[in-house]
C-alpha cells in the first residue's frame, strides 16, 4: 500500500536572498574542481596573460591557485569583481550578442567564492603594489605581486558539504583538471600553461608555433598521423588537424572543437565530423581531431549555457557543411599520392580467362621468415565477403599499356600473395596491398563520380509493403517525397496510419523495404535531407563497387598490379576501403631488419 502524501503548504512568492541566488549559480557554474579551474584560467586569458600556471591540492578539493601575468585588476575594482553580474567585458545588449572574450557573465568569481574559501590578488602595471581581497572578511589590504592576478580557492565545497560528497577520487578530479587545462593550451600556443600537483609539476606547456603545442600536448604521433585542415567558406574559416582513420579510438575522448577560441560541445559539429569520416570509419570508432572554426561573434551564441560550453550557430546547416566539407578535403587526399596512371579494366569480357600466373623471383620463398597469410589478414581486419574463398575467377580483362618508369609513392609490384596481397618495393622498404579492398574504393569513388547528377534508379514492387508508421515518420514521408524519391524510394500514405513502399531502389530490390524505409525516414527527420540523400547513395554505390572489384584468388598480372598501384596513388581516399579498413601497409627496411635481427 503507496503512502499517503500530505499536501505541500503554500509558499508566498518572494525574491530569493542574495546568498541562495548566489548557491544557484554556483551549482550550474562551479560542478567540480575543474569548472573551477575553466573559469579561472579563462579570466587570465582574457587579461592578456603570457603564462598562466595552475596549482592544486587534494584533486582541487583543497586548493586551486591559478597565477597570470596578465593586466591586472585595480585596487577599487576588486570588491567589485566578487559580485555577481558584475565584468568589465560587456557593457550592453549588442556587447553580448557579439561577444569575444572567453567569460562574460559576470558571475563566476561570486559563484566561486559562495562555496569557498577564495582569496584574490592582483597589481596593475600603474599601482606601487598589489592588493589582497578576501571574500570571507571583505579585507583589502596591499601584498607583494608582480603585475597579473592570482586566484586563490580553498576548500571548496565547505559550505555545502552534501555537494562535496558527489566529487569523484583525487585522481579523478586532478585528471578533470588537467583536462580542462589541456583544452585551453591547445586553444591557445602563444600562451605558456603549467600544471603543479601537490609541489610537483605534472605538465608544462611553453609558448610557440601551434603545430609545436599540438605536439607537446596530443603527441608527436599526432602530427604524423593527422592530415592538416585549412578551408574557408563565406564567413567561416576552419583549421587544424583530423587524424587519419587508422588512429580511430574506441572512446571519442580525442576530439577538441573550438569555435572563436573556445572549447565547445556541439551536436551539429560534431555530427559534420563524423559524417566526413563516414566513408573511410571502420565500424563505431571515433576519430580523432582538432578543430578551430573562426565565424563573426555575432552569427554564434555563447550565452546558451552557464558554462559556456554549447553554443548556438545562427545558420547552423551552414557550419555543418563547412565542416564536412573541411574534413572531407583533408582526408580525400590519398597519403600515397602520385602520378596519373592507366586504370585497371573493371568490365569483364565475354570470354573466360585464361589463368594468370603470380610472378615471384626464382628460389623465393613467401613464408621464409614464418609469416602466414593469417598474420598478413590481422594488419586489415578484411572484410568477410573478400577472403570467401570464391574459386570464381573474374571475366578476363585486357592488360593496360606499359608503364613509364619512375618513383612511385607505392613502389612497383613483386609479386602477388596467394591471391589476395600485392607486394611491391618503393624507396621506404616493403609495401603490403589488400588487392581486393584497394580495387573496391577505386570503384567505388568512380561511380560516385559518375551519379553525381542522376537520382538512384529504383524498381517497383509488385505488391506494395505497408507497415504501420509513426506519427513522426508519417510526417517526414509526407514533407520528404523528392528526398525519397532521390534515394530510388516510393513511399505513400495507404491510411491515416500506415504507410506503403511501393518502389525501392534496384541494387536493394532483394532487401526488407520496411526495414530500409523506416531507417531513411529516421535519418531524414533528424538530419538535412541533403545529407542523408548523400550518405545512403554512398551505401549502395558501396554495395555496388563491393561487386565490381576484383576479388580474392584472381590471379594478376605485374601489368595490372602495376595499375592498380598507380590508380591508388591518384584516387581520393584509397588509403581504406569503402568499410574502413587500411588498404595497404607499408614495411619499413628497418622493420624487416628487426625480424632478422639484423645489426645485433
Amino acid at each position: 500500500m503507496s503512502a499517503v502524501l500530505s499536501p505541500v503548504p503554500r509558499r508566498p512568492i518572494r525574491e530569493l536572498p542574495d546568498e541562495l541566488i548566489s548557491q544557484i549559480a554556483a551549482g550550474e557554474v562551479v560542478e567540480r574542481p575543474a569548472s573551477v579551474v575553466r573559469e579561472l584560467v579563462d579570466n587570465a586569458l582574457d587579461s592578456g596573460a603570457s603564462q598562466v600556471t595552475v596549482r592544486l591540492l587534494a584533486g582541487g578539493v583543497r586548493l586551486i591557485a591559478v597565477e597570470d601575468d596578465g593586466c591586472g585588476i585595480a585596487r577599487e575594482e576588486l570588491p567589485l569583481a566578487l559580485r555577481r553580474h558584475a565584468t568589465s567585458k560587456i557593457a550592453s545588449l549588442g556587447d553580448l550578442e557579439s561577444v569575444g572574450t572567453m567569460g562574460f557573465r559576470g558571475e563566476a568569481l561570486a559563484a566561486i567564492a559562495s562555496v569557498s574559501e577564495l582569496g584574490l590578488l592582483s597589481r596593475t602595471a600603474s599601482q606601487p603594489s598589489a592588493f589582497l581581497l578576501d571574500s570571507r572578511s571583505g579585507e583589502l589590504r596591499p601584498a607583494a605581486r608582480a603585475t597579473g592576478t592570482s586566484v586563490e580557492v580553498k576548500e571548496l565545497f565547505f559550505s555545502t558539504p552534501a555537494r562535496r560528497k558527489f566529487l569523484k577520487s583525487d585522481a579523478t578530479e586532478l585528471a578533470h583538471c588537467i583536462e580542462a587545462v589541456r583544452r585551453h593550451a591547445l586553444a591557445r600556443p602563444d600562451v605558456g600553461f603549467a600544471v603543479w600537483h601537490e609541489g610537483k609539476l605534472l605538465e608544462q606547456w611553453r609558448a610557440g608555433t601551434p603545430e609545436q603545442r599540438l605536439a607537446d600536448v596530443l603527441g608527436h604521433d599526432f602530427i604524423e598521423q593527422s592530415v592538416t585542415l585549412a578551408y574557408a567558406a563565406g564567413p567561416i574559416r576552419i583549421t587544424g588537424r583530423a587524424g587519419v582513420p587508422d588512429v580511430a579510438r574506441s572512446r571519442a575522448d580525442q576530439q577538441f572543437a573550438y569555435v572563436n577560441g573556445r572549447f565547445v560541445r556541439d551536436k551539429v559539429l560534431a555530427h559534420a565530423v563524423r559524417s566526413a569520416y563516414e566513408d573511410v570509419l571502420h565500424g563505431q570508432r571515433q576519430p580523432v581531431y582538432v578543430l578551430h572554426i573562426e565565424i563573426d561573434p555575432a552569427r554564434v551564441d555563447v550565452n546558451v549555457h552557464p558554462t559556456k560550453i554549447e553554443v548556438r550557430f545562427r545558420d547552423s546547416r551552414e557550419v555543418h557543411q563547412a565542416v564536412r566539407r573541411a574534413v572531407e578535403n583533408a582526408l580525400a587526399a590519398p597519403r600515397a599520392g602520385g602520378p596519373a596512371a592507366p586504370a585497371l579494366p573493371t568490365e569483364p569480357a565475354a570470354e573466360a580467362p585464361a589463368p594468370f600466373m603470380a610472378w615471384t623471383q626464382p628460389g623465393m620463398d613467401l613464408s621464409a621468415a614464418g609469416h602466414r597469410v593469417s598474420d598478413l589478414d590481422a594488419l586489415w581486419q578484411p572484410a568477410a565477403q573478400a577472403r570467401d574463398g570464391d574459386a570464381a575467377r573474374d571475366a578476363a580483362e585486357p592488360p593496360p599499356p606499359a608503364l613509364p618508369a619512375g618513383d612511385w609513392p607505392l613502389g612497383r609490384a613483386l609479386a602477388q600473395l596467394q591471391g589476395i596481397y600485392i607486394l611491391a618495393e618503393n624507396a621506404d622498404g616493403l609495401v603490403i596491398v589488400d588487392m581486393h579492398a584497394a580495387h573496391e574504393r577505386i570503384v567505388y569513388e568512380r561511380l560516385k563520380r559518375q551519379v553525381d547528377a542522376s537520382a538512384v534508379a529504383s524498381q517497383p514492387l509488385l505488391i506494395p509493403a505497408t507497415f504501420a508508421a509513426t506519427p513522426q515518420e508519417m510526417a517526414t514521408a509526407e514533407a520528404c517525397p523528392e528526398a525519397l524519391g532521390m534515394l530510388g524510394l516510393e513511399v505513400a500514405p495507404f491510411s491515416a496510419k500506415t504507410l506503403a513502399v511501393r518502389a525501392v531502389p534496384t541494387t536493394l530490390a532483394q532487401g526488407d523495404p520496411v526495414e530500409l524505409t523506416r531507417a531513411v525516414l529516421a535519418e531524414l527527420a533528424q538530419h538535412e535531407a541533403s545529407t542523408v540523400i548523400q550518405r545512403a547513395r554512398n551505401e549502395l554505390l558501396a554495395t555496388m563497387a563491393c561487386h565490381g572489384a576484383v576479388r580474392a584468388n584472381r590471379k594478376l598480372t605485374l601489368e595490372e598490379m602495376n595499375a592498380l598501384l598507380r590508380q591508388m596513388e591518384e584516387t581520393e581516399r584509397s588509403d581504406q576501403c569503402n568499410h574502413g579498413r587500411p588498404t595497404w601497409r607499408q614495411l619499413a627496411v628497418r622493420d624487416l631488419d628487426a625480424l632478422f635481427l639484423r645489426g645485433r
